[in-house]
């Protein structure tokens, strides 16, 4: 036997030692951070508790700009009655775009550095409803309330949605489902609250706003106490560009910009739609709160369903039903009708946003990057709800009447329904998939 043979023995050791090592031994080995990123917790008291800051935070700043409504019906009789509803409505549809397309920079934002890019956000929030106390002029109005307020509202929207999606995979989309129920009670409470108010002889438009602006104050304190990053901060690009390669992510951003475009038309023009049709001007105040109030079960039994049925499956189903409603609309011409077209379009229309978030975090393989995903899809499908309401708008101006409105914005929500089904065929899962 020559010198550089080895025993069997030594052999026998040596193929051990470099055999690889069992799952479960790598993962033993994992340090107990690596592994806790690895792992959704799925629930617990600190998830949970992210969702309910998430849903304070949403009911302080989308459920205030679902209220647009009251503001857009109050403005057309007092500080605005000299402007077009057109005109007027570009107040809250540059509020709703800028609060999507600011997605853009809130998502890798929070992704890089956690949830402390909240906290400056809150104080500007805070700033424009105080600054929309005092405002008198149409420039006035889309300073504060549009600009500021849209900005600020969708640098803590980004954010509070990618934290709670950190939190949850198999659960995600209902998690988000009941943080975005929070914006549908603020859409049900600040409605109401400023109807109230609005019409007491005692209190002035500027101490309704302000009053308002308190109560954002305790919401938004809770926020910044319990929502929190889980992961640990995203390094590289600000962006991912090589996002928009993904044939299934871009079909998905192209789908939800129809569906936007239409989308929020109800939210704008229900009140003075029904007190066009007869409706009592405070009777017709409550409607944006009965829209919101239906909303806040579409969110949560659509995030629930999802998670069960495919999130892609309840997006198409919803926002097929959504475009249905919107081309009944014209024939509901009394009060019970049109109550009963607020809510039922409240619940169906209501799962969309949530549902969006969802799927576009979806798109991401790597948690990490779901702020990103999110923001990015957000930004580009928020021109739809900048340029929607002014084109509505102005269709209800030239026909006199919201028949034209409610035929346009339904034809696109419906272009919106079959382009989520295209997203999931595409996305290689196939037209039957629970995906």
């Amino acid at each position: 036997m020559s010198g550089v043979e080895r025993s069997p023995e030594f052999s026998l050791e040596d193929e051990k030692r470099h055999e690889p090592m069992p799952k479960a031994s790598l993962e033993a080995g994992m340090p107990d951070q690596e592994k806790a990123v690895d792992e959704f917790p799925e629930g617990g008291a600190r998830a949970w508790l992210v969702v309910l800051g998430a849903s304070l935070g949403l009911f302080a700043t989308f459920g205030y700009a679902n209220a647009f409504g009251v503001f857009q019906q109050y403005y057309e009789t007092h500080q605005l009655s000299h402007e077009s509803p057109s005109s007027i409505s570009w107040i809250g549809s540059i509020s709703v775009f800028i609060l999507l397309a600011s997605g853009l920079f809130s998502g890798p934002l929070f992704d890089q550095h956690g949830e402390k890019v909240i906290y400056p956000a809150i104080f500007t929030y805070i700033l424009s409803v105080m600054m929309t106390s005092i405002s008198k002029k149409l420039w006035h109005f889309v300073l504060a309330q549009g600009i500021l307020g849209g900005f600020s509202m969708g640098m803590i929207l980004g954010p509070v949605m990618a934290a709670a999606g950190q939190y949850f995979q198999k659960k995600r989309a209902a998690a988000l489902g009941l943080s975005v129920a929070g914006s549908s009670v603020g859409g049900v409470v600040f409605p109401i609250a400023l109807s109230k108010m609005l019409a007491n002889p005692n209190l002035t438009f500027g101490w309704t706003v302000r009053i308002l602006g308190f109560i954002m104050v305790a919401c938004l304190a809770v926020t910044c106490l319990t929502v929190k990053a889980r992961l640990p901060p995203r390094k590289g690009q600000f962006l991912i560009p090589a996002a928009f390669k993904e044939l299934p992510y871009v079909t998905l951003i192209g789908a939800m910009f129809f569906a936007v475009l239409g989308l929020f038309t109800p939210f704008f023009y229900l009140p003075s739609y029904a007190a066009q049709h007869g409706m009592s001007i405070q009777l017709s105040a409550y409607l944006a709160a009965i829209l919101n109030g239906a909303s806040f079960f579409g969110r949560a039994a659509g995030g629930i369903l999802a998670d069960r049925l495919g999130r892609f499956n309840m997006l198409f189903g919803v926002t097929t039903i959504t475009a249905i409603l919107m081309f009944c609309w014209p024939s509901a011409q009394t009060n019970a009708p049109i109550i009963a077209f607020s809510a039922l379009y409240g619940f169906f229309s209501g799962a969309i946003i949530s549902l969006m978030a969802v799927c576009f975090m979806s798109a991401a393989e790597d948690a990490k990057n779901n702020g990103t995903y999110y923001g990015m899809g957000m930004a580009i499908d928020s021109i739809a709800a900048l340029i929607g309401p002014p084109i509505t708008g102005a269709l209800v101006t030239k026909y006199g009447g919201f028949s034209e409105a409610a035929y346009f914005s339904g034809a696109a929500v419906l272009v919106g329904a079959v382009g989520a089904l295209v997203a999931k065929f595409v996305s290689g899962k196939g037209f039957f998939s629970r995906v």
